[in-house]
Parts: structure tokens; C-alpha cells; sequence
């Protein structure tokens, strides 16, 4: 039998049009976050399609319980940093709470302020129906926009707590409702977060734009984890849709007391590594 071409495997850089033909030959798209330089460089060299500077940065860089507290201002700058490190992947800025809420007009304003500041290739927004306006404006002046449905953690306070979303039919069929209406409004891709698989299949199959999955099952026509979640540095965050791949907290704590150690009983530096 032969072996399936992969549309990624000879792209220079990763567009919407190729995330799409992905979708089409159903191939996986594969996005992961990032927030700074070196993380950057080594997801790019990995050939990863996505990298997603998440509001995320809020919870794993900032130590904050929500993502709430970010501002713009940061996200700019955690973008611009991650875009220095990055040449094939499509890097997308989360737009932070309250940045794109207000209106239309101060949405577009931001989103081409984050466009214009970082480089980077589109950006992210969480919401349904009640953003579809803002959506079809910022695609029709050219900003690619994915959309965000499901658990929205900008809306924490809203749900109360981080369950699964869709369970009860009402809101799975809002969430296929939205997931509709942002197609239609010009979205090149949705995020769909913790979700029953069920549902993630559901909208994954109507819509023709790719699904990206997060704690949404394998039907998705990609996945996204939070880095340090899946590199093992999160050791308190212990979601089922989360797979370590690596236990960077322990390695890094054992690294550190090696050097403390080494340091304290003159073993570090040696004559070998002084000038």
C-alpha cells in the first residue's frame, strides 16, 4: 500500500491555504504553544505547523490563577519574541480579554496593532455568535482570524469552573451553532476545547475549515496542548487530555541541586572550565 504524501512535509512556510489542504487530504495539523525566543526555534525546527502564543502565558509564565490579568501590551511582546525564532510555523497572538470585546472598531484597532507590532500570522479570539461581526470585519481588511469555542477560559467567571462544556444538549448545539456562524463570518480554523469527543466530532465533520482539539477528542483535524504542560514542567495541572512527554520539572530540579552541590563543595569550576 502506498505511503500517504504528507501536504506539510516540503512547506516553506506554513498559510491558511495549507492548514486547509491539510484538512482536505486529512492530514493532522499539529499546534502547540510558545512565549519566548528558544522555545520558539526548537518548535520550528520540529516542523510543527502552528505555534500559539497563548493568553496561556497569564497561567504558565505569570503564575495568575486566570488568564484575565494579561494585557496587550504583553502579548505584543511575548509574540514579537516568539516570531524572532520562527521561519516555517504560522505563529497566532491570542488577543487578550477585553481587547476585542468592546466593539468592533477598537477590535480592529487592536488585532491590527498586534499584526502591524509583532509579524505575526493571525490571531486568536475567543467567542461565538456575538463576535462574528468583528470576525468578518478584521478577515475582509486581511487579518486571519481562528476562532475559540467550547471552555473559553476568557469567560471563567461566566462558567464558574473549568468542567467540560457541551454536555448538556443546549449548549453542544449552541457550540455546533457557533462553530457555523464563524465559519461563515471567515474563520480559517476553531479551536475547540474540552468538549465531549461526540461533539468535536460532530463540528469537526460540518464545518470545511479545520478543528483544532484540545481536550475535544481525536476526531479533530488537529491537536494543541500548552507546552509546558506536555513537556512535564506543570507538575499541579493534571487534565485527562493532557499527555507528558517529558518530566522537565523533576529534570530540572535534579539539575539544579547537581549545580548547588557541585558549587558549594568546590567541585564547579574546575581547572578545566577557568581561564
Amino acid at each position: 500500500m502506498p505511503v500517504k504524501r504528507l501536504i506539510s512535509k516540503d512547506v516553506q512556510h506554513v498559510t491558511t491555504k495549507v492548514l486547509q489542504l491539510m484538512k482536505d487530504s486529512g492530514e493532522k495539523i499539529t499546534m502547540l504553544t510558545c512565549y519566548d525566543y528558544l522555545t520558539a526555534k526548537f518548535l520550528d525546527a520540529a516542523k510543527i505547523e502552528m505555534i500559539l502564543v497563548g493568553d496561556s502565558l497569564g497561567n504558565v509564565v505569570q503564575g495568575n490563577e486566570t488568564t484575565l490579568p494579561v494585557t496587550l501590551e504583553e502579548m505584543i511582546y511575548h509574540t514579537s519574541i516568539v516570531r524572532k525564532g520562527v521561519e516555517r510555523a504560522m505563529v497566532i497572538a491570542d488577543m487578550t480579554f477585553m481587547s476585542y470585546q468592546v466593539g468592533e472598531d477598537d477590535a480592529v484597532r487592536n488585532c491590527g496593532k498586534v499584526m502591524k507590532l509583532t509579524g505575526c500570522d493571525a490571531i486568536k479570539m475567543e467567542g461565538g455568535d456575538y463576535i462574528a461581526g468583528t470576525v468578518k470585519r478584521l478577515v475582509e481588511i486581511g487579518i486571519p482570524v481562528m476562532g475559540h469555542l467550547g471552555l473559553t477560559p476568557q469567560s471563567i467567571n461566566k462558567f464558574g469552573s473549568y468542567k467540560t462544556r457541551g454536555i448538556e444538549k443546549s449548549e453542544a448545539d449552541q457550540i455546533y451553532k457557533d462553530a457555523l456562524i464563524l465559519e461563515k463570518a471567515g474563520c480559517f480554523a476553531i479551536v475547540l476545547e474540552k468538549i465531549p469527543a461526540k461533539l468535536g466530532k460532530k463540528v469537526s465533520e460540518a464545518l470545511k475549515i479545520p478543528t483544532i482539539g484540545i481536550g475535544a477528542g481525536q476526531y479533530c483535524d488537529g491537536q494543541v496542548l500548552v507546552t509546558p504542560d506536555m513537556l512535564g514542567m506543570i507538575e499541579e495541572f493534571k487534565p485527562r487530555f493532557v499527555r507528558k512527554y517529558m518530566t522537565l520539572a523533576q529534570d530540572m530540579k535534579d539539575a539544579f541541586r547537581r549545580y548547588i552541590s557541585d558549587v558549594k563543595e568546590n567541585k564547579f569550576p574546575t581547572k578545566e572550565e577557568s581561564y
